[in-house]
C-alpha cells in the first residue's frame, strides 16, 4: 500500500502529529497490529487506551473503529489511564493485547501507538517488523463488525497496586509525599491510594505538557524540586516524578536534588532483597547503573543485561523470576506484577523504603554506596541530530575507526550491545548511541568523579560534532 513509512522504535510508534502521525495512518498500523495480535495470542479481544496527549482520545476511537473492521472485538478505555493500567487489563481480562494512543516521554507534538501482546507487555521486535511489513501490504478486506464496549482502566489497576504494598501502613506513616506527575496520566493514582498526605504538583491536564517534555529528567523538574525545598514540616519527604504515560519514574530527595534511576534500582534492588526477604534474578539495560550488579551480587542476587528497551527485560522476565528489571530512563518492573514497567507501583515501594526506614532517599543511597565501597556520578546528554547523513557518519566512526582513547583515559573494553560503550582505565564508562524514539544521540557517563564524567561528556560532544578529531 502507498502511503507514509512507518517504522517502529524502542517501544512503538512515535510519530509528529498531522505530520506523519494522521488519522489514515493510525488506521493502518491499528488494523496491521490487531491482525497479528490476534494470529499470535489467545484471548478476547483487543484493549484501546489512551492518554492526555492531543486528539489521543480521538485516535484512540480510530483506532477501535479500525480493530472492529476486522472482526474483532475492543474494549474500549472511557478516560486516561497510565499504559501499565492498559498491561493490567489485558491480564486481568484475558485480552489478546492492547493498543495504547501514547507517545511517553516525547514532546507535546508526538503521539504514537504503544502495542502490548497477552502477556501484559510490549511486543518482540520481530513482532513489529512483522507489522511493518503487513503495513506494506494490501489493505485487509471489512469484516462484520466486532463489538465496542467501554470500561474504567483505573478500578483494576488500582486493585492491583494495593496488593503489592500495604496501603495502610504507608497512610500511617505520616510522609509529605509530593508527586509531579508532569501533566500526564499519573495525575490522581497516588492520591486515590494515599489520601491526603500526597500533594500533586503540575496535575492539571495540558496537552502541551507546560511547554516541555513530560520526561522525568533533572532539567525537567524545577517544580517538583522547588515543592520539595519550600516544605516547612518535619515530616519525612518523598519526592517523586512520573512520565507522561506513568510508566517511568525519577524522585528527588528532600534537599530538591534529583534522584535518577541510576540511584532508584540499586536502593529498590536493595530493598526488596534485604527488608522484604525477596529472591530472583535482576535486569539491568547497558546504560544502567554498574552500582545495580553491585549491590545485586552483594545481596546474592544473579545479574544480566540487555540492550536498551524495556521489551528486552520483559523477554528475561517472561522466561524466568526476575526480582528487578530496570532502565536508565525510568522504567522499572517486579516480580510478581507483570512484565512491564509501572511508574505508580515505583511510587509505592519507594514511598514504603522511606516509611520503613525513616530516612531519607538521598541519605539511603549515600548509604549504599558507603556500604559496597562503589561511589558512582552519573550524567546523560542529548544531541540533536542534523540529518540523517549526520547520524551515517557517526555510525561509520564508531563502527569502523572506534577511538582507542576518551578524554585522555585508554579505552579498555568497547562493547557493540546496544549503541557502543567505551570502558575506560579511570574506572568511568561512556556509552554513544542513538534515539529509537526521536531524532537524538545520546551520551552517557557513569564513574567515580563528577568533574570527570563531566569533562567525559564534553569530550563526547566534541567528538560527535567533529568526527575523527579527536579519536
Amino acid at each position: 500500500m502507498a502511503g507514509t513509512a512507518i517504522r517502529f522504535g524502542t517501544d512503538g510508534w512515535r510519530s509528529i502529529i498531522a505530520r506523519e502521525f494522521t488519522f489514515e495512518n493510525v488506521t493502518r498500523v491499528a488494523r496491521a497490529s490487531a491482525e497479528i495480535l490476534a494470529e499470535t495470542f489467545e484471548g478476547e479481544g483487543i484493549v484501546i487506551g489512551y492518554d492526555r496527549r492531543f486528539l489521543a482520545d480521538e485516535f484512540a476511537r480510530t483506532a477501535a473503529e479500525a480493530v472492529r473492521s476486522l472482526g474483532l472485538s475492543v474494549l474500549l478505555a472511557d478516560r486516561p489511564a497510565p499504559t501499565p493500567a492498559f498491561s493490567w487489563a489485558v491480564k486481568k481480562r484475558g485480552a489478546k493485547g492492547a493498543l495504547v494512543l501514547t507517545a511517553s516521554h516525547n514532546p507535546a507534538s508526538y503521539c504514537g501507538i504503544k502495542i502490548k501482546g497477552a502477556f501484559a507487555g510490549s511486543v518482540s521486535p520481530e513482532f513489529t517488523r512483522a507489522v511493518e511489513e503487513r503495513l506494506e501490504g494490501p489493505v485487509p478486506a471489512d469484516r462484520p463488525r466486532g463489538s465496542l464496549a467501554l470500561f474504567d482502566p483505573w478500578m483494576d489497576y488500582l486493585a492491583q497496586l494495593r496488593t503489592r504494598v500495604d496501603v495502610a501502613a504507608l497512610q500511617e506513616a505520616n510522609l509529605a509525599i509530593f508527586i509531579d506527575v508532569m501533566h500526564g496520566v499519573g495525575a490522581g493514582g497516588l492520591p486515590h491510594l494515599l489520601g491526603p498526605n500526597v500533594v500533586e504538583v503540575r496535575e492539571r491536564h495540558d496537552p502541551l505538557f507546560g511547554g516541555t517534555p513530560p520526561e522525568p529528567i533533572g532539567r525537567y523538574l524545577m517544580p517538583l524540586f522547588q515543592a520539595v525545598r519550600d516544605y516547612r514540616g518535619n515530616r519525612p519527604v518523598v519526592g517523586l516524578a512520573l512520565d507522561g504515560d506513568a510508566d517511568r519514574i525519577a524522585a528527588a530527595d528532600r534537599h530538591g536534588h534529583f534522584l535518577s534511576c541510576q540511584v532508584l534500582i540499586p536502593l529498590l534492588v536493595d530493598h526488596l532483597a534485604r527488608r522484604r526477604g525477596l529472591a530472583g534474578k535482576v535486569v539491568k539495560t547497558i546504560s544502567g547503573s554498574d552500582l545495580i550488579a553491585k549491590v545485586a551480587r552483594a545481596r546474592g542476587l544473579p545479574v544480566e543485561e540487555t540492550a536498551i528497551g524495556f521489551k528486552y527485560i520483559a523477554d528475561v522476565m517472561l522466561r524466568e523470576p526476575v526480582l528487578v528489571g530496570g532502565e536508565e530512563s525510568g522504567g522499572i518492573g517486579y516480580l510478581g506484577h507483570m512484565p512491564e514497567r509501572d511508574g505508580l507501583l515505583c511510587a509505592l515501594y519507594l514511598v514504603e523504603i522511606v516509611a520503613q526506614t525513616g530516612k531519607d532517599l538521598g541519605a539511603l543511597f549515600a548509604q549504599l554506596q558507603e556500604e559496597l565501597g562503589f561511589r558512582s556520578h552519573y550524567d546523560r546528554q542529548d544531541l540533536r541530530l542534523a540529518d540523517e547523513a549526520f547520524k551515517q557518519r557517526l555510525l561509520g566512526e564508531l563502527e569502523n575507526s572506534p577511538p582507542k582513547t576518551v578524554a585522555g583515559q585508554a579505552v579498555i573494553e568497547h562493547s557493540a550491545i546496544d549503541g557502543h560503550k567505551f570502558r575506560l582505565a579511570d574506572g568511568h564508562w561512556l556509552l554513544v548511541r542513538f534515539s529509537g524514539t526521536e531524532p537524538l544521540l545520546r551520551l552517557y557517563c557513569e564513574g567515580p568523579d563528577p568533574a570527570r564524567v563531566t569533562e567525559t561528556l564534553q569530550w563526547a560532544e566534541r567528538w560527535a560534532t567533529g568526527p575523527g578529531v579527536l579519536c
